[in-house]
């Protein structure tokens, strides 16, 4: 059984019985149609079975490349955009203690990223920063022409071969990338990188359980077997129970069409806790590039509370009601901080004292779930007993296998992305890209 659970007791009152129970047959299809992979974008299904399929000696081949690089590096420079990167910043984030992210520790290197945005200071100060240290980098691309990754890729490589030499580059430089083709494969092969594969079943946002993720958690310092055998945990969960049977995937995919039906268009993500901030970043991607499509989605969005709760938290209280929330509750931090007495009492606090911060922070939370639920916003809970890499493992697994039965409830491939491409046609036009000089004028024509 998981170590993750589900609450509804915020959303009943939003749905009725008889809405919710045709929700999880629509979601008991979807579920199957995912699993039999026959419905829409079933080319990229395999992240669908890879808990289960990994390979042991494929992670000791990621492992002992995480060993290389921590031998020789203090900083692993992960150059990727979107899914090449968000997965793995997600686990590390989740993970790394927020005031040791910034001390070496022996077996692990800091991770820094590149290539997810076109920022001239950022890119300028990061190649700075790395000239006078010890660095390695982990270009991730399925092609290797994506923007904003090859252009980083290309500043790095040079900050590398003016440092080391051409000849040892090879040392510090690991692709992954696509298996036979591509022009990162092709410059890989020529310089003589290590190379680690991106299956081609599987797409950007699903892949952090590939080497996508992988390899820069293992360089962290993370466990990945401990990741994986968490994934695993709920792949057999989520294959094994229906819809009615308590399936949490499908839950939570009825739950949040039903109340996208009833005119909730706007989903934020909750978390109470800092360290999911980029497993909110990856959520956010992985839904919304899965589900909007066709003028059809919920809008994903994110807060970080109790922080939010003093910007935000007067617009969902009292807004336009078209928001539903996931609030994920971690149960058990790993460190706590117990509240004492002072003898002036000038803030008024005494009557905290022998209680822990973290029971300070729960009450806050369910304070605000009554609060959101009363003004009329329903609110899911995703209920963690803490933050590991198998919980972590699990986690990812759930939204992912989610996702997939709410696109296909939602009648959409949640597999492809066709509207991503439209602000890259035309930034390649602008930019004199040969081949689209006529759409540079078009362009040129609504200035």
């Amino acid at each position: 059984m998981s170590n993750l659970k589900i609450s509804d007791r915020f959303v009943k009152s939003f749905i009725t019985e008889t809405v919710i129970q045709k929700e999880l047959e629509k979601a008991e299809k979807a579920r199957q149609t995912l699993l039999e992979k026959t419905g829409l974008g079933n080319e990229f299904l395999g992240w669908v079975d890879l808990p289960r399929q990994t390979n042991p000696d494929d992670l000791q081949l990621i492992r002992k490349a995480a060993e290389t690089i921590q031998s020789h590096s203090q900083y692993l420079v992960v150059v990727g955009i979107g899914g090449s990167y968000l997965g793995a910043r997600a686990v590390i984030e989740a993970l790394t203690p927020e005031f040791s992210a910034n001390e070496l520790h022996k077996k692990s290197v800091k991770i820094i990223y590149a290539g997810h945005h076109l920022d001239a200071d950022y890119h300028s100060r990061l190649l700075a920063f790395l000239e006078n240290k010890e660095f390695s980098v982990n270009v991730i691309s399925k092609s290797g022409t994506t923007t904003e990754p090859a252009i980083a890729f290309r500043l790095l490589l040079s900050l590398l071969e003016r440092k080391y030499g051409r000849e040892n580059v090879k040392n510090r430089v690991f692709a992954t990338t696509d298996k036979h083709k591509g022009a990162l494969k092709q410059l890989a092969d020529e310089y003589g990188f290590p190379t680690f594969v991106i299956p081609d079943d599987v797409g950007g946002r699903y892949s952090v359980f590939t080497p996508v993720g992988l390899l820069p958690i293992a360089a962290a310092g993370f466990s990945i077997n401990k990741l994986i055998d968490g994934a695993k945990q709920m792949e057999a969960e989520l294959k094994a129970k229906s819809a009615f049977e308590g399936n949490i995937a499908a839950m939570y995919a009825a739950i949040r069409n039903s109340l996208y039906a009833n005119g909730k268009k706007i989903e934020i993500f909750v978390s109470y806790t800092p360290a999911l901030s980029f497993v909110s970043e990856w959520w956010k991607q992985l839904f919304g590039e899965s589900e909007g499509k066709t003028g059809k989605g919920i809008f994903p969005a994110s807060v970080q509370f109790t922080t939010d709760l003093h910007s935000m938290g007067q617009y969902i209280q009292d807004g336009e009601r078209q928001l539903m929330e996931t609030t994920i509750k971690v149960e058990s931090p790993k460190q706590d901080v117990y509240l004492t007495e002072k003898e002036d009492d000038r803030d008024g606090l005494n009557y905290l004292a022998g209680k822990k911060l973290s029971e300070v922070n729960q009450s806050a939370m369910l304070g605000t779930l009554v609060a959101h639920k009363d003004g009329g916003v329903p609110c899911l809970e995703i209920i963690l007993p803490g933050l590991t890499e198998e919980v972590i493992g699990e986690l990812l697994y759930f939204f992912e296998f989610a996702c997939g039965i709410s696109g296909y409830m939602l009648g959409v491939n949640p597999f492809d992305q066709p509207g991503v491409e439209d602000y890259k046609n035309n930034m390649f036009a602008l930019l004199g890209k040969k081949g689209y000089e006529q759409r540079k004028q078009e362009i040129l024509s609504h200035i």
